[in-house]
């Protein structure tokens, strides 16, 4: 099927422990026209645990230790892609402070990043390229953290995702 289709990928990136926070959205890009199958459905599941994978493949890549998922990190960071993917909170970092202390864990650090994206036949690929082009976000994929939890909620259509990666630094 040809279609022209027009493909965004936004990302977003916070640390609390120096109160600084980063957000990177690039503009839409037009892509043209392209082919666009897919092959297979992907459940939110599947795609936060491909998330999770990747990220801890670079991660052994860069000689860091693996992240281990959180469940209650897991819930918060689901819980924020869902209500970013239903508009009742904006795209970015609104109450990252909450999701942290929320979770229920004593931390030394956090921090986060959420993307974006439409119209991917693999939405997880394409959010954790987005996140290791982009310096503030590699850097808490690099950061001194030992748990994450991943949130991946799609829209009412199915096309666009959001994803949010918290990361922790437990005491």
């Amino acid at each position: 099927m040809n279609q022209k289709t027009i493909f965004s990928i936004a990302l977003g990136a916070a640390t609390l422990s120096s109160a600084t926070m980063a957000i990177y959205t690039p503009g839409q890009t037009q892509s043209g026209n392209r082919i666009f199958q897919l092959t297979q459905t992907l459940t939110t599941s599947e795609i936060e645990q491909s998330v999770y994978e990747q990220i801890n493949r670079y991660r052994a890549s860069k000689g860091k230790p693996a992240l281990t998922r959180n469940s209650s990190m897991d819930i918060q960071s689901r819980i924020h892609s869902q209500n970013m993917a239903n508009g009742s909170v904006p795209f970015g970092h609104q109450g990252f402070s909450d999701r942290v202390k929320n979770t229920g864990i004593p931390y030394l650090k956090a921090g986060e990043n959420v993307a974006y994206n439409c119209g991917y036949g693999d939405p997880a690929q394409k959010a954790v390229q987005g996140w290791l082009n982009s310096p503030g976000h590699r850097a808490n994929i690099e950061g001194d953290y030992n748990l994450t939890g991943i949130g991946v909620a799609a829209t009412s259509n199915g096309r666009c995702f959001y994803f949010t990666q918290l990361f922790i630094k437990s005491r």
